[in-house]
């Protein structure tokens, strides 16, 4: 089977994985992540607001925006980069790409710290997203300009095995799930 196809198979069993734990969450998933971001008050942060059955960083989002920038990130087009656009809880908001809310007025932020939605994850701080290519395109112009913590923020039952990666795809620094914090060294 060809990289193409594993991924696609990961995929498939993931997304089978986070619809089932979706439907079983309490609502109160990102107080872990709230504790995470409270280590790091100020910093400019990027989030995402969910979309299908992604868990639900908002809360924590709002929690931050109150310490500092917050930003959420808007496809310009396909091929290129994420751009984040500043984000206060309450402002007016509009669907971007894929249903995704993102601000009505558009003012760019860049983050220090992301944190990123995803299909699955490993123990490795691999990440396996929609196959777009947005955050690792992202996450490799971010780093070039210098230090950002790219945070997983996903159900535990997203985790794989391993994954089918390939060079281009960067890992995660961080992963945080409903209950647990891993951290990886690359």
């Amino acid at each position: 089977m060809n990289l193409e196809a594993q991924k696609t198979e990961a995929r498939r069993a993931a997304f089978a994985r986070r619809k089932q734990a979706y439907s079983a969450q309490s609502g109160a998933s990102a107080g872990v992540l709230s504790d995470v971001l409270a280590g790091y008050r100020g910093a400019p942060v990027a989030g995402f607001m969910p979309i299908w059955t992604e868990i639900d960083p908002s809360s924590a989002l709002a929690e931050a925006s109150a310490h500092g920038p917050v930003g959420l990130p808007v496809i310009e087009a396909a091929g290129a980069p994420l751009r984040f656009a500043l984000y206060e809880p309450g402002m007016p908001m509009v669907e971007g790409a894929f249903k995704a809310l993102i601000p009505a007025e558009l003012t760019w932020m860049v983050p220090e710290i992301v944190i990123v939605p995803l299909v699955a994850w490993d123990v490795q701080g691999g990440r396996l997203g929609y196959g777009g290519g947005y955050y690792d395109r992202t996450l490799e112009g971010l780093r070039a300009r210098g230090p950002v913590l790219a945070i997983g923020f996903a159900f535990n039952a997203q985790q794989a095995d391993a994954l089918p990666l390939e060079p281009t795809d960067q890992p995660l620094d961080m992963i945080v799930t409903e209950d647990r914090t891993l951290q990886f060294s690359h």
